[in-house]
């Protein structure tokens, strides 16, 4: 895009895009601004409603020129308050799949549930996230850590092309063979951090069926089901993803009532094999513990949502999370000790993600996503209603902190909601992708533009 000089004014910003544009008083701005964390508390200068890339262009361009940083909004499932210029992207949803290439093009906006019903229709899978209702792009340049990690890695591992709007207002193309710094930067480097993406295009997998699904364990059991999962996915192939999860769902009439109000563990699986596999696989497991409720079976890969059953509605939410180098047996049972089915805690969601498999190897084409010699992945997800807003950050502390002498030296970009300070993002990479995020953040917005992770100009 060959760009105009920026506009001077809000009005002229307003004339310029086919989207709307809000002044934070306006009627309909807190609408703009909603997504699915509420507890996310916004302050922007100015709202766009991006329809296109070239909407996107023209609100960098006014932001650089007006010395205001960018934030981008989609479906809002992170925290992160949006400050400055936000660019709302739910209007750019637009999703192709290329059937004989096995590949999609997905816009700013789109979630994984659209991609599902446009690609598994043909036997083809997204690497989607655990939710369907997360927004694909933002996912994706977090790294993307998905219910068939160790089969196919992560999500930005399949990422062939990227549109996206730099800091001085172009709409570029970028790839592998075309600005291959900045594409390598992008896919793992920090969301929003350098630039603004408008469109990706990725492979999909060629899966059609899974056997998987979740079992339920009550919490009382949950020492013995923990270490019988710590040494069982230890001997686990490539075509079996898992998690584990300490749960702690609320009193409510739509949750089955062995686990209403109640502390419970909760097995995820996905296995691309057959039923009689997978019955083989999962075996261990079954016998571990009574069972309250089993829904692993065989399914359509359209029904990936049942392996974790993420909650569909909007929640106030705060997320943090760690790598981990290994799981002993003294991390399960640290992990216990201080989340365990006894601890009073405002947390639904403890979590353990197996990684490894494909994940651990390097992709075909570089990028920044970390992690890749960690053993398990640990987030913690709370509920952060106002009157919790201090409490429960301290104990999401406290859990990760519990589990330090397992801890890796990267931590999950897509498990945080917020970053407090420099230090705390030079641990998301290793010093040497550190270095290259820097130089790549020099190079394409040395005023910083763009907040994220770098959020800060770099001299």
């Amino acid at each position: 895009m060959s760009m105009t000089p920026p506009a001077t004014t809000v009005e002229d910003l307003a004339q310029r895009v086919d989207g709307p544009v809000f002044l934070p008083s306006d009627p309909g701005a807190a609408g703009e601004l909603f997504g699915f964390n509420v507890a996310a508390r916004h302050a922007p200068s100015v709202i766009v409603g991006a329809t296109s890339a070239e909407d996107v262009a023209h609100a960098v361009a006014f932001a650089a020129s007006q010395g205001l940083q960018v934030s981008v909004l989609a479906t809002g499932h992170t925290g992160t308050p949006r400050e400055g210029v936000v660019i709302t992207t739910r209007r750019m949803a637009d999703v192709s799949v290329d059937v004989a290439s096995a590949t999609a093009r997905v816009s700013a906006g789109a979630v994984w549930q659209q991609v599902l019903d446009a690609a598994t229709p043909h036997g083809l899978a997204p690497l989607n996230g655990s939710s369907p209702l997360v927004g694909v792009v933002g996912y994706t340049l977090g790294g993307g850590v998905g219910p068939l990690l160790r089969s196919y890695g992560a999500a930005a591992d399949h990422v062939l092309r990227i549109e996206v709007v730099t800091a001085d207002g172009e709409i570029r193309t970028v790839s592998p063979y075309e600005d291959p710094d900045l594409f390598s930067a992008l896919l793992g480097g920090g969301k929003g951090s350098l630039g603004v993406v408008t469109a990706i295009e990725f492979r999909l997998a060629p899966v059609a069926r899974l056997y998987g699904g979740g079992i339920y364990y009550s919490g009382d059991h949950a020492s013995e089901v923990l270490h019988a999962y710590r040494q069982w996915s230890a001997g686990l192939s490539e075509a079996t993803s898992t998690s584990i999860a300490l749960l702690r769902l609320p009193p409510l009439p739509e949750i089955p009532e062995p686990l209403r109000g109640k502390c419970s563990v909760h097995l995820r699986v996905a296995h691309l094999g057959s039923e009689s596999e997978g019955l083989e696989v999962l075996a261990p497991m079954r016998n571990a513990a009574p069972v309250l409720l089993d829904a692993v079976a065989e399914m359509p890969y359209s029904s990936i949502a049942a392996v974790h059953n993420d909650p569909t509605q909007p929640m106030p939410s705060w997320t943090q999370g760690t790598f981990l180098r290994e799981l002993t047996a003294e991390a399960v049972d640290a992990l216990l000790s201080i989340a365990g089915p006894h601890a009073d805690l405002p947390i639904p969601l403890v979590e353990l993600r197996q990684l490894g498999g494909a994940f651990a190897r390097q992709p075909g084409f570089p990028n920044s996503v970390s992690g890749r010699d960690a053993a398990f992945l640990l987030d913690v997800i709370g509920l952060l209603p106002d009157e919790l807003r201090e409490v429960v950050p301290a104990l999401s502390d406290g859990i990760l902190a519990s589990l330090a002498p397992w801890t890796g030296e990267q931590r999950p970009i897509n498990f945080f909601d917020d970053v407090a300070s420099p230090e705390q993002t030079a641990e998301f990479w290793d010093e040497e992708t550190f270095r290259k995020l820097q130089d790549v953040k020099r190079r394409y917005d040395p005023k910083g533009v763009f907040s994220g992770p770098f959020s800060a100009p770099l001299v």
